[in-house]
């Protein structure tokens, strides 16, 4: 049986347009990288955005560091913000329930 490849863990942020921004995940997301994490949800275009879409359908995990990060970020935002999570496998989005992020996001398969 051949091994599973998976994605080297990154980041990228796109502006769709002025009001909306999405970010992609791809691979582990970790510890590690927890301070460009933070970086790219506090700077533009996400933190101006006023809805946020997330991809996450490349990622093959996420610790709970970095789920609580997307949580913090989401609770800055103004009340009228949305936040979507797009993609997400069942353990990363079992992490980000114990993180609390389905409380304030629309989580989408």
């Amino acid at each position: 049986m051949a091994a599973e490849r998976f994605p080297a863990p990154a980041m990228a942020v796109r502006a769709t347009d002025g009001r909306r921004a999405e970010l992609i995940l791809t691979g582990d997301i970790r510890a590690g990288l927890l301070r460009e994490l933070e970086r790219c949800l506090g700077a533009p275009p996400l933190s101006e955005a006023d809805e946020w879409i997330v991809d996450m359908s490349e990622v093959t995990g996420i610790d709970l560091a970095c789920a609580y990060a997307l949580l913090q970020a989401a609770e800055r935002q103004p009340e009228t913000a949305t936040l979507t999570v797009r993609g997400a496998r069942h353990a990363v989005q079992r992490t980000l329930h114990h993180a609390g992020l389905d409380a304030v996001a629309v989580m989408e398969k």
